[in-house]
């Protein structure tokens, strides 16, 4: 018998990679962190002794979801201004309250209570974009969660940096400080074609090829940001970018709702990636992302909640069956976006845009154990005759019952290990009262 950390006994494992794969009654191997082996649970009883053994004989084993788009401290900010279009809930209610409000206190307990709920949903890696990167990669590290930080770029002064030099010299510190960390990646964030100029895209793409590290970036979010992109220079933002070189494999789009057939045929060519954020994109009315026509042409497309300012929630359960549904009412075709694609979107579609498919994304020999366990045994979820398609159509994020990030255990029975929830809703509650009481002033 070999010796090992763990075994994980399921009633299936869906791993992702092969695709459309199911094993009933398999067994996860994990030892120093990473997945050993996958094989039947009679077996593993017989070739592994194991320091802890997992009995999860009503449960779904899925690689972690990958949140490849969030501004996780935003989650201090859920239902402050709901029910409006882009631009309005954007530049009249949003940014004067981060201008008001963000600091490195208000990033690390918001990067808090965002792990925390992403953990209970099923989530163990995330894609953000905000304010004091180094504060949500600590927060990130500490808690065990694996993370991208985006090293934000911004035209104009914020809380963070006042211009875009500065604001990419101190993300090359950060990047520099968490080099190496097996948690802790990071990419360049540049916000969007309409708040970042020529000069500064120009010098990321430059720093981007020179660290290897992936361009994450809103890109035709909505109809008013092509219209204005024309007015003002005769070009619609892809093509901007295209000409700037920023549009390559490196390049990770967020939303991309507004494409004629032509940019999607270039976009393909290119190899670049695609980050839907289909419930954030119905809340604030910005349009549809062609997702059949983008996975027709070959291009790769992960999921991503965005922030719960916009969503507002977190729950990549949840944005599975948006998309999966979304996806057949968009293009009139009810086996567009099955149950298996919704998965792969939201598993090892994120982990390929970050850079990071070698890593995490599928429950693969050799990968990190980043491993989500659901109970499919409830009133909710029976009777069943798929496990996938009642993971993605039928199941809530309170079936998540146990969450592992390079094997540790982040969530036990639906409690988690490494955060301290009491904590976090106290200070949660803390500005709550804070900035809603400046809103009733106001």
């Amino acid at each position: 018998m070999q010796t090992i950390d763990s075994l994980i006994h399921a009633r299936w494992i869906v791993p992702v990679e092969p695709e459309d794969t199911v094993y009933p009654h398999h067994s996860l191997a994990v030892h120093e962190g990473r997945i050993l082996e996958i094989l039947p649970t009679d077996l593993a009883r017989a070739r592994f002794s194991a320091g802890i053994e997992h009995e999860l004989d009503r449960h779904l084993l899925i690689p972690g979801l990958v949140n490849t788009h969030t501004h996780a401290a935003m989650s201090l900010l859920r239902g402050l201004a709901d029910d409006l279009p882009l631009n309005e809930w954007l530049n009249r209610h949003i940014w004067p309250a981060e201008s008001r409000w963000v600091n490195e206190e208000f990033v690390h307990d918001g990067t808090q209570l965002a792990i925390a709920e992403m953990l209970r949903s099923g989530t163990t890696c995330f894609n953000d974009m905000y304010f004091y990167p180094d504060v949500s990669a600590r927060v990130a590290a500490h808690s065990g969660m694996r993370a991208c930080v985006g090293l934000i770029v911004i035209d104009f002064p914020t809380v963070w940096a006042q211009d875009a030099d500065e604001y990419i010299s101190k993300g090359l510190a950060v990047h520099d400080r968490f080099r190496g960390d097996p948690l802790i990646h990071t990419l360049f964030a540049p916000h969007a074609p309409y708040t970042v100029s020529d000069e500064p895209l120009e010098h990321i793409r430059v720093l981007a090829d020179e660290l290897d590290i992936g361009i994450h970036m809103h890109v035709h979010e909505t109809r008013d940001e092509i219209d204005r992109a024309l007015e003002t220079s005769g070009k619609r933002p892809l093509q901007r970018l295209h000409e700037l070189g920023l549009v390559s494999p490196s390049l990770v789009a967020v939303h991309m709702t507004q494409l004629t057939a032509a940019e999607v045929g270039e976009f393909a060519a290119a190899g670049a990636h695609v980050v839907h954020c289909p419930e954030s994109n119905m809340k604030l009315a910005s349009g549809f992302c062609p997702v059949a026509a983008l996975a027709e042409a070959g291009i790769n497309i992960a999921l991503g909640t965005d922030g719960s300012a916009s969503n507002n929630d977190l729950d990549m359960l949840g944005e599975m069956r948006s998309a999966a549904l979304l996806g057949k009412a968009t293009s009139n075709d009810a086996s567009a976006v099955p149950a298996h694609t919704a998965l792969r979107m939201a598993t090892l579609n994120g982990a390929r845009a970050l850079g990071l498919a070698g890593e995490t994304g599928s429950l693969s020999p050799g990968k990190w154990a980043d491993i989500t366990a659901v109970c499919l045994d409830t009133i909710e979820s029976q009777p069943l005759y798929d496990p996938v398609s009642q993971l993605v159509y039928a199941c809530g994020r309170e079936q998540v019952t146990d969450v592992w990030v390079a094997g540790q255990h982040l969530l036990k029975e639906r409690q988690l290990t490494t955060l301290d929830e009491t904590g976090i809703l106290e200070r949660a509650c803390h500005w709550q009262t804070r900035i809603g009481s400046t809103n009733r002033q106001e």
